[in-house]
């Protein structure tokens, strides 16, 4: 963690200095804003954050309700968000709190007693296999608290209005604020009191049954699968072995997903409620905890649950919908979008397979560095149609994958043929739910697969992928990716040819474009972070003989920047080299890595021309 570059800090150095709209942040909402985000939920807290780290953009977050949400819905927090709460600075305490999925059991019925199940196989959680960071479950209430942190304590220092109530908005053809938005005071002092405010853009952030939607005329499309299921937080005691592990559990009575939550005692539980009549017009939504209770412990013979607490449940019929635009232009209609929709506001599906929460947050993620690169004069308007264009078709992904994996967890005992096939579908699968199959078609913002086979290891589209490299300036082993915060800037990685020879004729040449898109009163950095790795081990490589890009000065003192230069080679600290676990060329490569950490390009060394094309379709010159 780098700090001090702006004068000695004696406090907490993850509070930054308030800046901009951050300063004296009036209490009440203002009657124009650059962006209006409707709905506390973890797509528009996340939102949110990310704002908060462009303090010359004015944003507000409103709130139907009086205050912070106590207990939330969602738990699943796949490896994904786990990484990108890392780049806000909170993955280390989080996961402290957190419950770790190390594996997964599945159970079946006794084929010597069939009304009895007994473990039928035991799997290691597909988390730690494929990424640096585990699969957890938290409550969602903690993790909108953490996101609150990161937004207050950002230079916007942006905090919730809470008590305000969306009711309606409109559209205008022209002006600076061209989204007009009623709102009604529903708590404290102004309760009930009604307001026209305006917008630049708006980010409907507000559920399933969100207002934004419907006022843009957006419609859900989908179904409602005929089957339901009750949902419990409970505390309990018990003779089955495995609860503290998530289990799957398939009875000749019925289903269970079974998940230990945060705290050592508390388990979430889903059970099947069994298929839905078409005339049941959802009466099962009715269903009394004590028949919930009930049906698991009939599904769970021989064992039993007693149960002493339940915290929170629910009865949900499996829905599978994607709305028809994730944004307010219509079909064939050129202009820029004004207003967006993002998490359960655009797709739901059923909660089994942990991906709402963490869909929705990527969704926030993809939305807010764009706004701020928009609304601060980096970037033209057009890269906000990017937001619908890439986030549309992982919702339909998920659909899709949720639609089958709901369907698997629904079977009855003899429509299963194999038993080891919920196991390994949950496996060969794993990287979808994880969050690491999400892959951006090429646009402005992505490129083309022309050079990819100079860094098959980050395939262009997908998140970047971190390794361990060594930081020459100390020694220390470090994740390379780790050092990119979600603070809106792009990083240039510069993987260098043996010896440095191209790089530093790379470095030459690119500064200049570099400097083309950075402000002159800004950091030389504070767009684009280039970063180099070496070959060479880093007792070899003389950092201050590295180009000055790499060696910026920064911060209000104009001191150098000491970790930008990083070295491959494997050392008794660092078992790994970054040039063969990504399949890098020898020869050299950059690879440049988006805000929201997903790979932009691949390009040789000398396709410094090529890097300036790319450069001038994401910039504006500042």
């Amino acid at each position: 963690m780098q700090f001090h570059h702006h004068g000695y800090v004696s406090g907490d150095p993850r509070i930054a200095d308030a800046a901009g709209t951050g300063i004296d942040r009036p209490a009440d909402l203002p009657d124009e804003m650059d962006v209006l985000i409707v709905g506390s939920g973890p797509a528009g807290m996340l939102l949110a954050a990310q704002m908060s780290q462009y303090p010359d953009v004015t944003t507000r977050l409103i709130e139907k309700r009086d205050g912070r949400l106590v207990l939330g819905q969602a738990d699943g927090i796949q490896p994904r968000s786990v990484e990108t709460f890392q780049a806000f600075g909170f993955a280390e305490r989080i996961v402290a709190e957190a419950y770790n999925i190390g594996w997964m059991n599945f159970w079946g019925p006794d084929p010597e007693q069939p009304d009895n199940i007994i473990r039928t196989s035991r799997t290691e959680d597909y988390g730690l296999k494929i990424s640096e960071f585990p699969h957890l479950i938290v409550n969602q209430a903690r993790v909108l608290d953490y996101f609150a942190e990161a937004a207050a304590q950002g230079p916007g220092r942006i905090a919730p209005d809470y008590g305000v109530e969306f009711l309606g908005l409109t559209v205008h053809e022209e002006g600076e604020y061209p989204v007009e938005v009623r709102v009604r005071y529903s708590a404290g002092l102004r309760e009930g009191e009604e307001r026209t405010i305006r917008a630049k853009y708006v980010a409907g952030c507000d559920g399933a049954r969100s207002g934004v939607r419907e006022a843009i005329g957006r419609v859900h499309v989908g179904s409602i699968a005929a089957h339901a299921w009750g949902v419990m937080d409970i505390v309990v005691n018990t003779d089955f072995p495995d609860w503290r592990t998530k289990c799957a559990i398939n009875a000749k009575a019925g289903n269970i997903l079974h998940i230990p939550r945060e705290g050592g005692y508390l388990s979430r539980v889903y059970v099947d409620l069994g298929e839905v009549p078409e005339s049941d017009n959802h009466a099962v939504r009715k269903t009394p905890i004590e028949e919930v209770i009930r049906r698991a412990n009939e599904i769970l013979h021989p064992y039993t649950l007693d149960v002493k607490e339940v915290a929170w449940h629910s009865v949900y019929e499996v829905g599978h919908r994607v709305t028809d635009g994730f944004d307010d232009v219509p079909e064939g209609v050129d202009r820029t979008p004004r207003v967006f929709l993002t998490g359960d506001a655009c797709h739901t599906h059923s909660a089994k397979a942990g991906q709402g929460m963490n869909v929705s947050m990527q969704d926030g993620f993809n939305l807010g560095w764009k706004l701020g690169s928009v609304l601060t004069g980096r970037s033209p308007e057009s890269l906000l149609a990017t937001y619908a264009a890439e986030r549309r078709p992982v919702a339909q992904q998920l659909i899709d994958f949720d639609r089958e994996w709901s369907s698997l967890m629904a079977r009855k005992p003899e429509e299963i043929s194999d038993p080891q096939d919920l196991a390994t579908y949950y496996l060969a699968t794993a990287e979808f739910p994880s969050g690491f199959m999400t892959q951006y078609a090429p646009s402005a913002i992505t490129g083309d697969a022309a050079h990819q086979a100079l860094a098959a290891g980050f395939p262009i589209g997908k998140r970047f992928t971190s390794s361990e490299v060594v930081r020459v300036c100390d020694g220390n082993v470090v994740h390379l990716g780790h050092h990119a915060k979600a603070d809106g800037r792009w990083r240039v990685y510069a993987f260098a040819d043996a010896g440095g020879a191209k790089v530093r004729e790379w470095a030459s040449a690119v500064t200049p474009l570099i400097a083309r898109v950075t402000p002159v009163d800004a950091d030389a950095d504070a767009v684009i972070d280039a970063k180099v790795v070496y070959q060479e081990g880093f007792d070899v490589v003389e950092q201050l003989a590295s180009p000055e890009l790499f060696l910026p000065k920064t911060g209000s003192l104009g001191l150098t920047d000491w970790e930008k230069v990083y070295s491959a080679a494997p050392n008794a600290w660092c078992r790994t080299d970054i040039f063969d676990e990504r399949e890098l060329s020898r020869d050299g490569v950059v690879v440049v890595v988006r805000p929201d950490q997903y790979v932009a390009a691949v390009l040789p060394m000398d396709a410094t021309a090529q890097l300036a094309e790319f450069l001038e379709g994401v910039f504006l010159p500042a």
